[in-house]
């Protein structure tokens, strides 16, 4: 009997409805009825099913059918394979059954996202292994992916009804990768609403803070650009373009992360207004030509800010994108972003790599897209990348920001911003950057460190005498470059090894002596090494000699040998220990943070690369020897362990904080006078008494900026102190600033 009452089936069938009178790309008799198979299919299979909301669980695949139909543009496949996405997953059937049902090309999809999800719910290292296999796919059918977003933002949109830590794990996991693919596949508008759904959830005060302020500021913004837009209306009617034109404000996320990066309050938030200018092409011109002269028309009447005009239409971005953006200031002194785009440039930019599929053959585009997927193919395939570091260079080569770079011929190479000389010959060919010594840029000689900047001319300088060191790993960025020198740095260890472990065997049988587990427990700690590998690839690499190997070989090691080995047993002894109370740990429970005066009882440990202080937004992660460290929520760190690790996460909560201090850093400015230092130290030390530990003021032509570092308790002691300091007469801001660990 179904757990299904009549009310639902009669909601399960209106929502139906409205996905079949919403599927533009769908026009056929025969795969309207495919449709309603995969339906039918689906529904029956997910019927004795509910999601945690209550709701029955096929209102799920039809929303993602929804979403991949109406906010994508895909066509009959791709929204059968939406319908049928967690059939296999979560009923009895196979991926037999779907391909004996709906063919191959269903089939396939279905099983690669099957795969994808199976992917989340392993450890960090096996989740990664498996993403770089799963990605393979890209190249096969991007629709896996497309339909594995769609889902995602289904999932985004009703995560209310989970847990506090499951929302905090798919928040950080849709953060962290699902709004950078969303993003490197031009679909900006799943990526900004990824974005907004993460930040609500990872801080719901900060994010609901923003939305405030924003609609408190609706009605005047709505004015603000009505008034703007009407002279350029009239510009656009008197020369008979035919337009639409709507404003829009940035995405809470958006202002949020220039709040993060720039270190501003909302309202030094310069570019929240925003109109885009969308017209129909006319024959008689060329789009790119269309968007200049509209460009024109618009700095005819207000003045532009030079260093803000992004022309992506002489060079898309990597994944297709065209537009022309341009910031004017309006009659109110207010800095304005114009976007400038043909209708064909929107749909693109909307529905990014599902609609190049319409416009095949019309663009060169598209070939932008397949370039990129070919370099990530070449990362994926090669193997010889620590699992862990592969997804954080994918992660590099999908979020990061494009600078475009000529040849010495004139060839324009598009690489990721703060890509260096060396990153850019390997971009040439793996052989290029093997050899390289230095570059010319612009015809004046730099080093293979050098960044490179948009418009820089770049010639290789190399040698055959060169080989990949490993000290450039430090400074190259893109995937390509440091996937050839790890390889080839792995490959001469290799060599190190095989070479050493030769010359060991070699003076062995000089000395009569077998290679055996008794020697080793003489040559190891005798040259200070932990392993049979390390001892030879130093001796491969000449840093160990084995001048005095027969004096090793006769001397007793006993003692030795129990100095050595004793740690190590007492290490293991210690772990055991540790693992067998790591099953007394609730993860859903708020890991509380005690202020404890004891450090040999602490229970947790201040994350460094944050370092957050009582009163702080944080989180707990729990590793594998059981130590509990709280990071900030905003950490970049901590938002990669909720994506890789996010079983390991735990919400966490401080207790009051009046013994221990804990070091946190502000800045201010403003006009120098006499006594200044003498009052705002003053203020610090006695009337707060606040420890300062460093203290560090720069004046010039009579402003002043200054940073210090000092111990709180927490951050309501850090806010009292900022309020009271930003009364003194001439300070004109004081702020708290991020202390990042060494």
């Amino acid at each position: 009997m179904s757990i299904l009452s009549e009310h639902d089936k009669l909601l399960i069938h209106e929502q139906f409805m409205e996905l079949q009178l919403n599927c533009p790309r769908v026009t056929k008799k025969a795969d309207k009825e495919l449709i309603k198979k995969a339906f039918d299919f689906a529904n029956e299979a997910h019927k004795d099913i509910k999601r945690r909301s209550g709701e029955p669980y096929i209102f799920h695949p039809i929303a993602v059918a929804r979403i991949v139909s109406e906010e994508m543009g895909l066509g009959t496949v791709s929204i059968c394979a939406a319908l049928l996405h967690d059939v296999v997953e979560d009923t009895e059937y196979t991926i037999e059954d779907i391909k004996n049902n709906f063919g191959e090309n269903i089939a396939i999809i279905i099983d690669g996202l099957t795969k994808i999800s199976n992917v989340f719910e392993q450890d960090a290292s096996m989740q990664a292994e498996n993403f770089r296999r799963i990605l393979l796919t890209i190249a096969d059918d991007v629709r896996v992916i497309l339909i594995k977003l769609a889902d995602r933002l289904h999932n985004m949109r009703t995560l209310a009804s989970m847990p506090p830590n499951k929302r905090m794990k798919i928040s950080g996991e849709t953060t962290y990768l699902f709004a950078p693919l969303a993003h490197r596949l031009g679909l900006y508008a799943i990526k900004s609403e990824l974005e907004d759904l993460s930040l609500k959830y990872r801080y719901p005060k900060v994010y609901n803070e923003i939305e405030k302020k924003i609609q408190s500021k609706e009605k005047r913004r709505i004015t603000e650009i009505s008034r703007f837009s009407l002279p350029i209306i009239n510009e656009l009617d008197e020369a008979d373009v035919k337009y639409e034109i709507n404003g829009r404000s940035k995405s809470i996320y958006s202002i949020w992360n220039k709040m993060q990066t720039k270190n501003v309050s909302f309202e030094e938030v310069y570019d929240l207004l925003a109109i885009r200018i969308i017209f129909e092409p006319q024959k008689a011109y060329t789009e790119k030509t269309q968007c200049w002269n509209i460009y024109s028309m618009i700095t005819d009447i207000y003045v532009p800010k030079p260093d803000r005009l992004r022309d992506w239409i002489s060079k898309p971005k990597a994944n297709g994108y065209e537009a022309l953006h341009a910031t004017v200031m309006n009659r109110n002194g207010k800095w304005v972003e114009v976007q400038i785009r043909s209708t064909r440039m929107d749909e693109i930019a909307e529905r990014g790599f599902a609609a190049h599929w319409k416009y095949k053959g019309n663009h060169t585009a598209e070939s932008e897209l397949d370039l990129w997927i070919k370099k990530i193919r070449e990362i994926l395939e090669d193997s010889s990348s620590d699992a862990m570091q592969f997804m954080d260079e994918f992660k590099l080569n999908l979020f990061a920001s494009e600078i475009n770079v000529f040849t010495p011929k004139g060839h324009i190479k598009s690489m990721p911003k703060n890509a260096t000389a060396l990153d850019f010959a390997y971009e040439i060919h793996s052989e290029v950057g093997d050899h390289a010594i230095g570059a010319k840029v612009n015809h004046k000689l730099e080093p293979l460190s050098y960044k490179l900047r948009s418009g820089d001319q770049v010639e290789i300088i190399s040698s055959e005498q060169q080989k990949p060191q490993k000290e450039w790993l430090e400074f190259v960025i893109t995937a390509k470059a440091r996937s050839a020198i790890t390889k080839t740095i792995k490959a001469e260890i290799s060599n190190r090894i095989e070479l050493g472990k030769s010359i060991l065997e070699k003076e062995l049988k000089k000395q009569n002596v077998h290679p055996s587990s008794r020697v080793f427990k003489k040559l190891l700690p005798a040259y200070d090494v932990l392993n049979k590998d390390e001892l030879y690839s130093k001796i491969g690499s000449e840093i160990i000699s084995l001048d005095n190997l027969k004096k090793v070989l006769k001397k007793n090691s006993k003692n030795k040998w129990i100095q050595y080995w004793i740690p190590q047993f007492g290490k293991q002894k210690a772990q055991e220990k540790e693992s067998s109370t790591k099953e007394d740990f609730d993860f859903k429970k708020p890991f509380v943070i005690r202020e404890e005066s004891d450090s040999k009882n602490i229970s947790y440990r201040i994350a460094e690369c944050c370092n957050p202080i009582p009163g702080d937004d944080v989180i707990g992660y729990r590793d594998e020897n059981g130590r509990v460290f709280i990071h900030k929520s905003k950490c970049p760190e901590a938002i990669k362990l909720m994506s890789n690790k996010g079983n390991r996460i735990v919400s966490a909560k401080w207790t009051k904080h009046k013994i221990l201090s804990y070091l946190a850093k502000i800045s201010l400015s403003g006009i120098d006078k006499i006594a200044m230092i003498n009052e705002i130290t003053s203020n610090i030390s006695k009337q707060l008494n606040i420890n300062i530990r460093t203290f560090n003021f720069d004046v010039h032509d009579g402003i002043f900026n200054g940073e210090i570092s000092l111990y709180v308790h927490n951050t309501a002691d850090l806010n009292t102190l900022i309020l009271n300091l930003s009364k003194i007469k001439g300070i004109d801001k004081v702020k708290r600033e991020e202390i990042s660990g060494s």
